[in-house]
């Protein structure tokens, strides 16, 4: 009796919308560059994740290089609205900002964002000259500190947007050399230490903040 074979069946692609399919790329890519870096992002593989066709990836995106920059822009657009979330969470009750910096140190965490930053920046990548997103979240902090601190000599928005920068630089490389440094100081590596130097830089920063709203 002869064996009847059965073809395998199909391989079923998901109908999505156009929105739909373009965010399923960007999550794909998104995710590459935050565990291997944009030299990974490559376009026939990303397709292949998400169940659509090379011409329809390239019918979104037209082009690789086009593919990555829309990456690391959304990458950076969903960092400043977590930043800026934080910051408006610490702002609505009493201030703290140990839990500010905890807030942005997850933010940092989630999706890889502060891995593919560091991919980016390494590879030389760099945002667009309107993207000024750390400037625009100073914008947002400076009017909340000079409501905090009444005084006759305000301080200037260059200290708050420096200030700003410290905690970011630091929270940023802990983000993607944390265990690494702390390692190298003789720390124990973990969520625990992190927490501890979160809080410590913390306490730096409320002191130059009161300082520096004396001082103007």
């Amino acid at each position: 009796m002869a064996t009847i074979r059965r073809k395998p069946a199909a391989t079923r692609r998901l109908r999505r919308t156009s929105d739909e399919a373009r965010a399923a790329i960007l999550d794909a890519a998104e995710r590459s560059l935050a565990e291997i870096g944009p030299a990974a992002i490559r376009l026939q593989e990303v397709a292949e994740q998400v169940g659509v066709s090379h011409p329809t990836l390239l019918h979104h995106f037209g082009s690789r290089e086009a593919l990555v920059k829309a990456v690391v822009e959304r990458a950076l657009a969903a960092l400043q609205v977590d930043v800026i979330q934080a910051i408006q969470g610490a702002s609505d009750g009493e201030d703290n900002v140990p839990a500010l910096l905890d807030r942005i140190s997850a933010a940092l965490a989630t999706n890889g964002h502060g891995r593919a930053l560091a991919w980016c920046a390494l590879s030389g990548m760099t945002p667009a000259p309107d993207a000024q997103r750390l400037r625009q979240v100073a914008e947002l902090v400076h009017p909340l500190r000079l409501k905090r601190h009444g005084h006759r000599h305000p301080p200037s928005f260059e200290d708050t947007l420096f200030t700003l920068l410290l905690a970011m630089f630091s929270l940023f490389a802990q983000s993607v050399a944390g265990p690494m440094m702390l390692e190298a100081a003789g720390l124990p590596a973990g969520p625990e230490t992190e927490q501890r130097f979160r809080r410590w830089l913390a306490g730096v920063l409320v002191a130059h903040l009161e300082k520096g709203s004396e001082r103007g």
